[in-house]
């Protein structure tokens, strides 16, 4: 919240022209993998929308990325959890009748080739493999933390969920192994433990909690190591990137991940495309080139629509059909589509949703008592964040 006041999480718009479910989708599409269906529950229009009319796959070939609502199909109950969403839609396994299902997360910004961890799910044998990031051991409290078990790394064996006294990696006493939410499973084994799961009255219904937990308990849960992930075009300082833009700063973070001279996180990967919808839109424009009065952006990433009429744009997301109008300044800050930010306004560490106006004059992210008194979230960091169709007054 706020961003995700009018949107599920996946919806959010991400790095200018992207929503955050283009980055899972994506990876799964370069992976081979064409046939998706996306789990949706909470405030899912706009998601269901941008499937709709971004993701459209081959119907001669069969391919599809399809949305599928929650729909109360085994009681009047929504989603209970993730497993129990998955349990919810087996219906569509039974159509399809796969014999490997690959489950992701829709929420995080990561490149990852799905294909060489199925490989590596069959060459384990086992029922279930679950993927893990390397993390700093200091932020294991965030995560499900995976443990390898010490006579066979490729097994798990123990899966600790936000653990406040985790231990350090064997090879790199300083990190631990998280889970990335990240699944592959056999499809029929998937179905028996779905269902069996549905039925205990003392489960949360959810993979990380309950399903991975059960696998694990049984020596038959995987590990895959994404620093073994390969992904073509993938360079050394982006190869093993991975956020979970759990939280307002972790998501600020990962939009200024993007903008340096050799991003954290590098989009301009043609051998791994980020796929999303925006056509039709002109380019970007910058104009006038005064004294005080230049229309420029450096160290920054400016969407298609975007023109920068004499405004200053530095360290900055800028997303397609936003104004800057002159002798304005836009700092580190996010700016999602059709703000509009007038004359001698200022914007600093800030991220601003759809359609927010700030007046001529006015500035945000600047003082924090002016900005708490309008209301605005502030982070931990300092990150002043407003919300959709906000007027910004002097």
């Amino acid at each position: 919240m706020p961003l995700t006041e009018d949107r599920a999480k996946p919806a959010v718009p991400f790095g200018g022209i992207y929503r955050l479910i283009d980055f899972a989708l994506s990876n799964l599409v370069n992976s081979g993998y064409l046939k998706i269906v996306v789990l949706t529950q909470y405030k899912s229009h706009s998601l269901d929308r941008h499937i709709a009319k971004t993701w459209r796959m081959s119907q001669l070939l069969g391919n599809y990325v399809a949305p599928v609502p929650a729909q109360q199909r085994v009681g009047k109950h929504w989603y209970l959890g993730s497993a129990d969403a998955i349990y919810q839609s087996l219906n569509l396994v039974d159509d399809e009748r796969p014999d490997i299902v690959v489950i992701v997360g829709a929420d995080h910004v990561y490149r990852m080739d799905f294909s060489q961890m199925v490989d590596a799910h069959i060459a384990s044998g086992a029922p279930m493999t679950v993927a893990g990031i390397r993390q700093p051991l200091s932020l294991a409290d965030q995560f499900g933390v995976i443990q390898a078990d010490p006579n066979d790394p490729r097994r798990i064996g123990a899966f600790l969920e936000k653990p406040k006294d985790a231990v350090g990696l064997a090879d790199s006493p300083n990190e631990v192994l998280a889970s990335m939410g990240n699944y592959v499973m056999d499809a029929d084994v998937m179905v028996d433990i779905m269902t069996s799961d549905a039925k205990n009255p003392n489960s949360r219904h959810d993979m990380g909690g309950d399903i991975v937990p059960y696998f694990v308990e049984r020596g038959e849960a995987a590990l895959y190591d994404f620093v073994e992930n390969d992904v073509p075009g993938s360079t050394p300082r982006d190869r093993d990137y991975w956020r979970d833009v759990g939280t307002l700063d972790a998501f600020y973070e990962a939009n200024m991940d993007l903008i340096a001279t050799e991003p954290v996180f590098n989009l301009y990967n043609e051998d791994w495309p980020v796929y999303t919808g925006y056509t039709g839109l002109p380019p970007a424009k910058f104009v006038h080139a005064e004294a005080e009065r230049t229309g420029s952006a450096v160290k920054s990433v400016i969407s298609p629509g975007v023109v920068v009429s004499g405004s200053e744009v530095f360290g900055s997301v800028v997303s397609p059909g936003t104004k800057l109008h002159s002798y304005s300044e836009v700092t580190g800050s996010v700016l999602f589509d059709g703000v509009d930010v007038a004359r001698h306004a200022k914007v600093r560490n800030a991220i601003l949703d759809k359609y927010v106006r700030v007046l001529d004059g006015a500035q945000v992210g600047v003082d924090r008592e002016q900005d708490e008194a309008r209301g605005f979230e502030i982070t931990e960091e300092g990150i002043t964040v407003v919300p959709k169709h906000a007027v910004i007054e002097p």
